[in-house]
């Protein structure tokens, strides 16, 4: 083999092609030029073969727009098995095109105003079956054939993939070589012919003076950017009254389970206690949609992910009180195909004293009628025992007295209803400066509802602090001392 023909280094641009011996004697033949590709092809060699012929030798590139690529997109093995059987997922999705799409503006108006096309066309569902990124594709090939049978495309291998998206990645495939050995491409054949290559970026090194005027212009951007976002966000944020907290609650029953029956809603509304408040708009009360349960497990359960946002004021008034948290009282029931509703169990949730998200599960319960007469009319005609006032549920508003006696009151436990609830606190006494840190935890203990759960804590402490010092004081003294006092007592 002549030793001019063992080595060969190729500098390529992005899209620029580079003919294979193959490609030469097909597009010389004038029958063979189908395409204005094609066409073009023929004109460029013609001018090669007038100028000495092609440069390179092994190495050669198919571009975006050449049918290697579109084949090679096409016939994508999903694994590397050698008898790979393609099922009829990648059958269909072999035809989705990830490159050049030819979406038309109609389509794209379509969408807006008809969320649901029944009837999709075939383009239509190359176009939005995926997540379309448009694509450009080039293919570095080497052309690995015995010395003096150039041209035959079952020794054509791919050197190197390179793809540019339409958010600007460029990738690689295979990486660029650097510290890393030479990439190595094994024939099958008599002799085992071994090949190797690197792969080097080759483009040119950018000047400072270039490096620092693009890193200003991205830092201009940016800049604008962020006050684009400012501007709309805006800075004139409304903050509370002294003494004041804020209380926002984005809610979510998300599900009911380990019901009776089927078809389950929730009603639901907030008390709010002394000294809370809410915008006279503030809707404080709602229901959900009737829901269908499904077998999940040993239970039934309905999800409804019924969302609800709340806003509500705390003002303080008296600094050794302890504010009391809003109470959200709820009511599953249940409607049958006659429209007969049945109360299927009573629950309250006090709003977490703690900012953040929560995930609550709280279990319910149900009156239960005297005898079985109550129980056979639930079944047959609907209806059962119910409670007039939510609120008796835990202490009903009406209530005055010291002592709420529930005796004699027959219950039966039913199932839970799961929530989410997202809370955000807003106060003027979280942006105290520090030299008033000490004066103002009191006031946030209090508002955030701790004060109480703090003191039984600090009791406790004390009380562990006073009998470390007895069991201290106790070992300091002298054992006939102690014997003697024991005696005696």
């Amino acid at each position: 083999r002549p030793p001019e023909y063992e080595e060969e280094e190729v500098e390529v641009g992005w899209q620029e092609k580079l003919f294979s011996q193959f490609e030469v004697d097909l597009y010389l033949n004038e029958s063979a030029c189908q395409t204005p590709l094609d066409w073009q092809y023929h004109e460029e060699i013609r001018k090669l073969e007038k100028a000495g012929g092609r440069k390179n030798c092994r190495i050669f590139t198919y571009t975006d727009h050449d049918r290697f690529t579109n084949l090679e997109e096409l016939c994508q093995k999903v694994t590397d098995l050698d008898h790979e059987v393609p099922s009829y997922l990648v059958e269909r999705m072999a035809n989705v095109r990830r490159r050049r799409q030819d979406r038309r503006p109609v389509e794209a108006s379509s969408l807006k105003s008809k969320i649901i096309t029944w009837e999709p066309s075939e383009e239509f569902i190359k176009n939005n079956h995926v997540i379309n990124t448009p694509v450009q594709t080039m293919y570095i090939m080497g052309d690995l054939g015995p010395y003096g049978k150039l041209g035959q495309r079952e020794y054509e291998n791919v050197l190197c993939t390179i793809k540019v998206d339409g958010n600007g990645v460029i990738t690689v495939k295979p990486d660029f070589t650097g510290t890393k050995g030479a990439y190595r491409i094994e024939l099958d054949g008599e002799k085992r012919e071994v090949w190797e290559y690197t792969i080097e970026n080759a483009s040119a090194q950018v000047q400072p003076e270039e490096e620092e005027r693009e890193q200003r212009v991205f830092r201009e951007l940016y800049g604008r950017h962020r006050d684009y976002l400012s501007g709309l966000v805006g800075s004139d944020f409304e903050m509370p009254l002294p003494g004041t907290l804020r209380l926002f609650v984005n809610g979510e029953i998300v599900s009911a389970q380990g019901y009776e029956y089927d078809n389950l809603y929730v009603h639901f509304f907030l008390e709010l206690p002394d000294q809370w408040s809410s915008s006279p708009f503030q809707q404080l009360s709602g229901v959900t949609q009737t829901c269908a349960t499904k077998a999940v497990g040993w239970d039934n359960v309905a999800y409804f992910c019924y969302p609800f946002t709340v806003e509500m004021f705390y003002t303080q008034e008296d600094e050794d009180s302890l504010p009391q948290w809003p109470v959200l009282y709820f009511e599953v029931l249940s409607l049958d195909f006659w429209q007969r509703y049945r109360v299927e169990g009573y629950g309250s949730l006090v709003l977490p004293a703690c900012p953040g998200v929560h995930m609550l599960t709280i279990p319910t319960w149900r009156p239960v009628g005297l005898g079985p007469v109550a129980e056979m009319r639930r079944f047959f005609i609907g209806g059962s025992p119910e409670l007039e006032d939510l609120t008796y549920i835990r202490i009903p508003s009406t209530f005055k007295g010291k002592r709420l006696s529930r005796f004699g009151f027959r219950t039966e436990t039913t199932g839970s209803v799961t929530f989410r609830l997202c809370c955000l606190q807003q106060s003027r006494a979280f942006l105290e400066n520090s030299a008033l840190r000490q004066r103002m935890q009191s006031v946030l203990d209090r508002l955030g509802g701790f004060s109480q759960q703090s003191s039984v804590y600090s009791v406790l402490e004390a009380f562990q602090r006073a009998r470390r010092r007895m069991q201290e004081a106790r070992e300091s003294l002298p054992q006939d001392l102690i014997s003697t006092s024991a005696s005696a007592v």
